[in-house]
Order: C-alpha cells, then sequence, then structure tokens
C-alpha cells in the first residue's frame, strides 16, 4: 500500500499465496483513491461472475461501512445515482468492474488505476480482442501518474503472468529476525519440521542457528520483519509472501495439508501454489508405457471390485468403429478399468449403435453381490458422426435399465487449459425461430486439458489407494500405449504462451480419451463432491441391492433392425414441426 502511494511507482506486483490479505489491500487501494485522489479507476476480476460477486460481496459492504466513502457515492437504490453493480461514480472519478472473460467489459475507457487480481485465473483471450490484462494496461496509457496493481496466486512454471510480473520487478521478500541468533530470513517451507507421524508438532526452524520457533516467535519475528529487494527497482515494486506469514495459520494445520497433499499430484500442486505462493513446474517427460504395465493386476474385465461404487462408460467415436471402456470410481476417486470393447462397422449405420446399446445395457458382476450398469455413458460428438450422435444421445437421454437409470450424454471436448472437467450443457436444438425444442438433445463440454493433466498425474501414483488408476492384465498392449500416447508442449496463442496436449504422428490415444470422457461423466455425477459418509451410503446399497435369478442378457443371432431412433418422419422436418404439401416428399428424397 505504501508502494502504490509512492510517486517513483508506476506497477506494483503481489505474488502471495491465499488467504494472506491481497483482496483487503485491493479494496484499502480503492477507498485511498476515491476519498484522497479520486480518479477512473478498474477493477479487473477473472470473470464478469466474480466481478459482479466481488462487488456485492466486498466493494459494497466497505462503502456501506466506511463513514469517510459513504457520503461520496450515492445510495443504488436512488434514481439516476451513477451506482451500479459493476459502475460506481463519485465526484472527480469512478470504478468499473469487468470480467476478464468479456471484451465488452473491457471496452475502450481512460482510466489511472488498474487493479487486477487473480491474473492467473485469466483467459487467454477476452473474447477475439487479445490479452485481457494487456487491454486493461493500455487503458491507463494517457496518464503520466498511472497505477497497476497486479496480484495472484501463481499457477505453472512460465507460463504463470504473475510470475512473469514478478521477475520484471525489484523482487521484494519479507525477512523475519530469528528471536535466538537475530538473523533476518525469509520463511521457507524447508525450514518447517516434525517429529515422523507426528504433523501437530511442527514447528519453524531457523535457517542460521537452527533454534526450534514457538507459534508466538513466529508471529513475533513476523511483527518485527521488512521487506529487502533482490533485484534494481525500475519503477515495479515485486512483493512474494507465503503462508508461513499468516496469522490466521499454524504450521500444525499447513503440515496436516501437506501430508495429506503429498501422495497425490493434482493435491500437491494445489498447496504449492495457493499454500507456498509458488509456481508448479508440470513434468514434460515422456511417461513409459511399460511401467503402467508393470503395474496391471490380476482382475477379470467384466467385474467390478468391492471398492468401485461409481461405474460409468465412455465411447470414441472413429471412422470405421466405436470404442467402448466401462471405468469405475471409488473413494478418494481411486479408479479401475472395468471392462473394453471395440464395434467394428460405419458409425453412420445404426447396427453398430445397437450393438453398442446392447454392450451398455448388459449388467457387470460386482464383489459385493450385486449386478450393475454404467450409470452415465459419455459419447464423444466431435467427430464426423456429430447428428448421428446427436440422434442417439436425444433418444436415449435418459434409459430405463433393470438395474436403475442410464443417462447418456453426447460430450465436445475443449483443449483450453482454464476450461472446468465438465461444464453447463447447451441445448443443440432450436427451432429456426431460435426457441429451444422440448427434450432436444444437451451437449456437455469438457474440459480434456485439464482432465489429462489430472490423469497423468494419478499415472505417476504407484500405491494404491486415493488417486490410484488399477488396469487389468487382460488389457491389450496398445491400451498402455495409448494412455501416455500424448506430451505436453508450449504453444503461443496471441504471443501469450500456453501449455497443450499434444500427439506425436503414428500414435492413437482412444484409450486416454476415454478416459477423459469416463471421469468427466463420473463428476457429472457428482464424483467431486460426494463425502466418506455417501461413499458408505453408496457401499451399504450396493450390498443389499442383490439381485437372484436374474437371466444373462445373450448378444441376438441376427443383425438387428434398422434403429427407430434413425428413423425420419417425413411429414416432420428436422425441427420436428410438421410439414404441408409435396415439400414432405422431396424432403424425404
Amino acid at each position: 500500500m505504501d508502494a502504490v502511494t509512492d510517486d517513483a511507482t508506476s506497477d506494483v506486483v503481489i505474488m502471495t499465496s491465499a488467504q494472506v490479505g491481497k483482496s483487503e489491500v485491493l479494496l484499502n487501494i480503492l477507498g485511498y483513491f476515491i476519498e484522497h485522489q479520486p480518479a477512473p479507476m478498474m477493477m479487473l476480476q477473472p470473470t464478469l461472475d466474480m466481478a459482479e460477486a466481488f462487488s456485492k460481496d466486498r466493494v459494497a459492504p466497505m462503502i456501506r461501512d466506511t463513514p469517510s466513502l459513504s457520503g461520496l457515492i450515492a445510495d443504488t437504490r436512488s434514481r439516476d445515482s451513477g451506482n451500479t453493480l459493476l459502475h460506481k461514480q463519485f465526484r472527480g472519478g469512478h470504478i468499473t468492474l469487468a470480467g476478464a472473460n468479456s471484451a465488452a467489459s473491457l471496452a475502450s475507457r481512460p482510466i489511472r488505476v488498474l487493479l487486477a487480481d487473480e491474473v492467473d485465473r485469466y483467459p487467454v483471450s477476452a473474447g477475439t480482442e487479445g490479452d485481457p490484462l494487456a487491454l486493461g494496461e493500455k487503458r491507463t496509457q494517457t496518464f503520466w501518474n498511472r497505477k497497476r496493481i497486479k496480484c495472484s496466486t501463481p499457477t505453472v512454471k512460465d507460463l504463470s503472468r504473475i510470475e512473469a510480473a514478478y521477475n520484471e520487478s525489484d523482487r521484494r521478500h519479507y525477512l523475519v529476525p530469528c528471536q535466538h541468533c537475530d538473523e533476518p530470513q525469509v520463511l521457507k517451507w524447508a525450514q518447517v519440521r516434525w517429529p515422523e507421524k507426528c504433523p501437530d508438532e511442527a514447528a519453524y526452524h531457523c535457517a542460521h542457528c537452527g533454534a526450534q520457533w514457538t507459534e508466538t516467535e513466529r508471529h513475533r519475528a513476523v511483527r518485527n520483519g521488512f521487506w529487502q529487494s533482490s533485484a534494481p527497482f525500475r519503477g515495479v515494486a515485486g512483493f512474494h509472501l507465503n503462508e508461513l506469514y499468516s496469522p490466521w495459520s499454524t504450521l500444525a494445520k499447513i503440515a496436516n495439508e501437506f501430508l495429506a497433499a503429498k501422495q497425490h499430484p493434482e493435491r500437491l500442486r494445489t498447496f504449492v501454489n495457493t499454500t507456498l505462493g509458488e509456481v508448479w513446474e508440470e513434468s514434460r517427460e515422456a511417461k513409459d508405457p511399460q511401467v503402467l504395465r508393470a503395474r496391471a493386476e490380476g482382475y477379470e474385465l467384466g467385474t467390478v471390485p468391492a471398492a468401485a461404487l461409481v461405474v460409468v462408460a465412455a465411447v470414441d467415436v472413429q471412422g470405421d468403429r466405436l470404442e467402448c471402456y466401462h471405468w469405475g470410481y471409488g473413494l478418494g476417486e481411486e479408479a479401475w478399468v472395468l471392462d473394453f470393447r471395440v464395434f467394428y462397422g460405419d458409425p453412420s449405420h445404426p447396427i453398430v449403435w445397437d450393438q453398442l446399446l446392447e454392450h451398455l445395457g448388459r449388467p457387470m458382476e460386482h464383489e459385493l453381490g450385486a449386478r450393475t450398469v454404467a450409470r452415465s455413458v459419455a459419447i464423444d460428438s466431435g467427430g464426423l458422426h456429430t447428428q448421428t450422435v446427436y440422434a442417439f444421445c436425444r433418444h436415449y437421454a435418459h434409459r430405463n435399465t433393470e438395474f436403475g437409470v442410464q443417462q447418456i450424454l453426447a460430450i465436445k471436448g475443449a483443449s483450453e487449459a482454464s476450461k472446468p472437467i465438465i461444464g453447463k450443457p447447451t441445448a443443440q436444438d432450436v427451432s429456426i425461430n431460435g426457441q429451444r425444442i422440448p427434450n432436444g438433445v444437451q451437449l456437455w463440454p469438457v474440459g480434456s486439458s485439464s482432465c489429462k493433466s489430472r490423469i497423468y498425474s494419478r499415472l505417476s501414483i504407484e500405491a494404491a489407494g486415493p488417486g490410484f488408476v488399477h488396469t487389468s492384465t487382460q488389457l491389450p498392449e496398445e491400451f498402455f500405449e495409448q494412455m501416455v500416447a500424448e506430451r505436453l508442449h508450449t504453444k503461443y496463442v496471441r504471443g501469450f504462451p500456453v501449455l497443450e496436449w499434444h500427439l506425436p504422428k503414428g500414435k492413437r490415444n482412444e484409450a486416454l480419451d476415454c478416459a477423459v470422457y469416463a471421469y468427466a461423466a463420473a463428476c457429472q455425477l457428482g464424483l467431486e463432491r460426494l463425502k466418506t459418509s455417501e461413499w458408505e451410503s453408496l457401499r451399504r446399497r450396493m450390498t443389499a441391492d442383490r439381485k437372484e435369478g436374474v437371466p444373462e442378457v445373450r448378444a441376438p443371432e441376427t443383425p438387428p433392425p434398422v434403429a427407430h431412433w434413425q428413423r425420419l418422419d417425413p411429414n416432420r422436418n428436422a425441427f420436428g414441426q410438421q410439414r404441408s404439401g409435396n415439400f414432405a416428399t422431396n424432403w424425404r428424397k
């Protein structure tokens, strides 16, 4: 905050862990400029929704509860107050809250003060306009006394915006004196130690004299600390801080979080980013399929282990076949490859789809005694047979089987790293007037890049337990090769580096794609939100749901008839609307 009011400083960079006061600093800066140096300002959040939430939850209460500010900005309920959710006017300036994902909210308006929050969560481009952070900074060019404040927890090494900005600053660290030897030092995670299996006794040890600090001594040291730069100052002040400095955290709490995360790469990444305030370095080394093959187990395909309580299926559509994998998930997202089938034939012909449908309805034997089918099936619609997939998923969106309702989802992968594992569905069946047709097909977007990163990190787990991927020795050799076929490489989009998954020429990746689709289907069922008690409830229900004397489902001896889901009604158009005259006959031909 002192650097922001320093005339020699134009940019302030704050790279920290979570929950150390970044948002409060931004609010204080806003309040200071409103009262003492009125100017046009912009608060930039990762999304427009987050900007609205920040305005309602943080900015509005600050203005309401601060007497010196409440008189400067009119109440939102008064007519023509100039105070809206995303734009607040006051004498001499205004505050605009914008989303980095919205080019419209970044529309041309000169600003003197830019406050960019969580810059590492910004998309690569705001629509088609380019880097949103660069767009925001461009709005400050007309002010000689501009202030640009960027803050965020870091993400991936060499891709992190906040890391790049911090490296261009004077790189300040907070040094604290030891209560025993008086030597100043940066608090580092390597100096936190505890007796084996006793993380509740974690304590900080001085990097110089080795003395063990109490929690009281750690807090006292932080109060007596000071900032020190490690690079020349050229108008950019950079600050780095981690959770070891936080008065709201104890070392015992942080140590327990570390032990819970260390066996799971994606959770360890979160710990490094949000607790230590450091970048995560993605491994780009090629994984050896033989290492994965050597870990394969002897369970039989087509059966479900006792610990696998959520069964899903994934279908990859190729030009001459359908590939179907069944996956099972248990507590801690421990995963099993349960089954693998290939249905050869032209996917534009209904026979292969009827064979797939018969396979999806065939129950699998569960070790707990029940028989079950996949509760959710994800089918890739991004290839040459999009409309065929839509027709199939439209008709069997919720399919009743003897063993429960089976939902069938049309999905499409999105390669952007910022996309969630499973997003909100969009309606694909829309009339000419733009109205959504009832019971039309829903398309579910899948964050392929995020999902592949998670799967690859879990393939590195060597011991059975949460996150571990179980494979069977009955799986073909190419399965293991396909699971690790892709590589991470850096691609530049509008000059900004992004990590992208790349399939080398001559390699196949159907097994990996199906692993992505299956995990997305499981997440759509709520896999990530299930608590331990809910897993136990699933186990009890699976044990109680034993069906005796269920006849075996056999494949038909003759090819099935043309599927009714693909038949065309000559009296209706593609949108299901009634036709008239001879046009129906012509359209049918």
